[in-house]
């Protein structure tokens, strides 16, 4: 099941690196790559979009320029917004070869795959392509990203038997969640025998930046952080090929490496603690944004969605002036929640399946009061 070219099962997740005055910050980016491969671990995800197309080539520069070709595994990926007849594809592929240095990719992944685009992807002949530069050698496993109900990727993976490993959303928020179908799209996965990447196993750094009453939880525990249980839940499960994390500093990586490192399952008493803390987040009625920032690029009143989602949650975690401070910080010279014409394009693309129109009337509701 597992592939012999990855050393561990904890990955390098490039949407959220390290940044400074709006680029990536290089030099931090890597003392975080060298930490990272000192302690064996070899596998960094990435895809054309993230940070606005500064992820390939910051990976070009901390990784692919430093170190030898076969010491790390790299994915990337073929996103809806990217092509728009078979015929753009490989061109599209060929300049992300190019963008990230490389002459191959070990993984590549049709992106964030739904029962909308997949429409797309099958028409334009995507997974074929995909498929065909294998067979070239410059691809070594094709798989793909999911977002959406159980069925829908049962229905891919049943089309494309090929598919050779899944990338699926899993946390113990989200796993019994009937919008994000963790538990569902995990068992559908198994039940193909295909081996499982996971990302948002923080949820965005929902399940970092806990309510005190959580935090208690775990801290009765010892002195874990939050991020560890939340990361060593998900690569608990079996057929668990890959955890992603999206780190943005050292301090991360760091923590995230002091328990992957030697990878230990949860144990009894973390389980329980993890579900109530699971009882304590639900309880609290936030929006379950993950901040990936896809509804931003085409929303056109230029509301910063996931920022004023965050102000939102932060009202409702700790109650206080600070939210509303900070949602006219971030709404200056952007749209507010108000503003919102209805026009459904972020809700198109939001991977969570969040009913945002709705969210942004309780937002404005509560901030611009």
């Amino acid at each position: 099941m597992y592939f012999n070219e990855v050393k561990k099962n904890f990955g390098f997740g490039c949407m959220r690196l390290p940044m400074k005055e709006n680029e990536v910050d290089l030099e931090q980016f890597k003392q975080m790559i060298d930490i990272y491969m000192e302690e064996g671990f070899n596998y960094f995800d990435t895809a054309h979009g993230y940070l606005g197309g500064k992820s390939e080539l910051a990976i070009c520069e901390a990784l692919v320029k430093r170190y030898p070709r076969d010491s790390y595994i790299l994915t990337n990926k073929l996103t809806d917004n990217c092509f728009t007849t078979e015929e753009d594809i490989r061109p599209f592929f060929e300049s992300q070869l190019k963008l990230c240095g490389v002459e191959s990719f070990d993984f590549y992944l049709m992106h964030a795959q739904n029962a909308r685009n997949f429409e797309k992807y099958k028409a334009t002949k995507a997974y074929e392509t995909a498929f065909q530069l294998k067979a070239e050698g410059k691809i070594k496993h094709v798989g793909i990203s999911f977002h959406d109900q159980a069925k829908v990727l049962d229905k891919i993976l049943s089309t494309y038997p090929e598919i050779e490993v899944v990338q699926i959303q899993l946390n113990y928020l989200d796993y019994e969640d009937p919008g994000v179908q963790s538990r569902l799209c995990y068992e559908v996965a198994r039940r193909h025998n295909k081996p499982i990447i996971v990302m948002e196993p923080v949820k965005g750094g929902r399940l970092v930046d806990l309510p005190s009453e959580a935090l208690e939880v775990f801290s009765s525990l010892g002195n874990s952080s939050p991020a560890s249980y939340a990361i060593r839940y998900a690569a608990s499960f079996e057929g668990i090929f890959m955890v992603l994390s999206g780190m943005s500093d050292l301090a991360q990586m760091k923590d995230n490496l002091s328990y992957m490192k030697d990878f230990q399952a949860l144990e009894t008493e973390e389980y329980k603690a993890v579900e109530q803390v699971r009882q304590i987040l639900l309880k609290q009625n936030m929006i379950s944004c993950t901040s990936c920032a896809y509804c931003v690029s085409g929303c056109p009143k230029d509301i910063p969605i996931p920022l004023i989602f965050s102000d939102y949650n932060t009202k409702l975690k700790y109650k206080d002036w600070n939210s509303k401070y900070y949602y006219g910080i971030h709404t200056h010279n952007h749209g507010k929640a108000s503003d919102c014409i209805s026009c459904v394009k972020c809700e198109a693309v939001c991977p969570q399946k969040l009913p945002i129109r709705k969210l942004l009337l309780q937002v404005g509701k509560e901030l611009e009061s």
